[in-house]
């Protein structure tokens, strides 16, 4: 009695395996190719979206000091000042300088908000226009005038 209990359960792992074999085969098989149902959906970008802490961690000293920006925002963004991060490392409080075509707005930080969104990304070249122009005009050495 015994050896046919175990012949049985033998048996049924072994059509329950080839069961799930022949429908993975059969759904790999059927699987319909994104290419042909949207054309346009190899151009989309399938990267997850990041926060202002999952930008920054990549950064030299959590980013402090760095710039940063939502993505829809054209011409504001922020001088990271001060992080506090909570233990899991993806979400906090940050406080920065506000800028505005590479101007500062205000001197004093002031608490970033929405923080948590995903829409974050670091500004890499952001460069004053008052640097730039005297870096263009002399070649960022002092002149001074010359005695006759």
């Amino acid at each position: 009695m015994s050896f046919n209990l175990v012949n049985r359960a033998e048996g049924i792992r072994v059509s329950s395996l080839l069961r799930f074999s022949f429908n993975y085969i059969r759904n790999l098989s059927a699987a319909p190719s994104s290419s042909s149902q949207n054309p346009d959906a190899s151009k989309k970008s399938k990267r997850r979206k990041k926060n202002l802490f999952e930008v920054a961690q990549f950064l030299p000293n959590w980013g402090i000091g760095y710039h940063m920006a939502k993505n829809h925002w054209a011409e504001v963004s922020y001088e990271i000042t001060k992080i506090n991060l909570y233990k899991d490392g993806k979400h906090g409080k940050a406080w920065g300088i506000a800028h505005k075509n590479g101007l500062p707005i205000a001197d004093d930080p002031k608490k970033i908000s929405g923080v948590h969104k995903r829409c974050w990304r670091y500004i890499p070249n952001l460069v004053k226009s008052s640097e730039s122009s005297f870096s263009s005009t002399d070649g960022g050495q002092k002149l001074e005038p010359r005695a006759n």
